[in-house]
């Protein structure tokens, strides 16, 4: 999600109720066996927006070796997972996340940053005339925490669950750092 600066210098952002409810689904690549031989389904590549399956929501090695212990909120832009930390031990999650695609002009840009203000549960981008609920914008170009779908791409936001936006919104405080790799 894109805010410009007038929309982040405005005292009075225009307001609309979110109504929408994320909704997960788990997509199954199997393998299925037939008569004839082994038949397996295409896997599309991991940077395709797909909901993370439950049981992929733990974090590897690769995970803890890429958010430094000194950030507040991490984000694995591959995995289509974030989470929140202090001092390196988890402190909430590791949950679904669905960012910008990779490789468009909506991509999540990847790096360090600082969180710089929050919105509330009924702010709406000026842009895009979505609802961002519980905003916590951390990256130049309005990038964001905020609920959204998790099926769907963002603007180049990190949606979360509106109940995950309202935690981060609750526990992310200014200037507390964000890792996105």
């Amino acid at each position: 999600m894109v805010v410009t600066t007038a929309a982040v210098a405005s005292p009075r952002p225009a307001v609309r109720r979110a109504t929408a409810t994320a909704v997960t689904t788990q997509r199954s690549t199997t393998a299925t066996k037939t008569a004839t031989g082994n038949r397996h389904q295409a896997v599309p590549p991991p940077a395709a927006a797909q909901p993370v399956p439950p049981s992929s929501l733990t974090l590897t090695t690769v995970d803890r070796q890429s958010c430094p212990a000194k950030a507040t909120a991490c984000v694995d832009l591959t995995r289509h997972l974030t989470w929140l930390q202090s001092a390196g031990r988890v402190t909430f999650g590791p949950v679904q996340a669905e960012p910008g695609p990779p490789g468009s002009a909506h991509a999540t840009p990847r790096g360090t940053f600082e969180v710089s203000w929050k919105a509330g549960a009924n702010f709406v981008s000026n842009i895009y005339n979505e609802p961002m609920p519980w905003a916590v914008f951390f990256a130049p170009g309005g990038i964001a925490f905020h609920g959204g779908s998790l099926t769907t791409p963002s603007h180049g936001c990190v949606h979360l669950t509106v109940a995950d936006a309202h935690y981060y919104n609750q526990h992310l405080p200014d200037g507390a750092e964000v890792v996105v790799f």
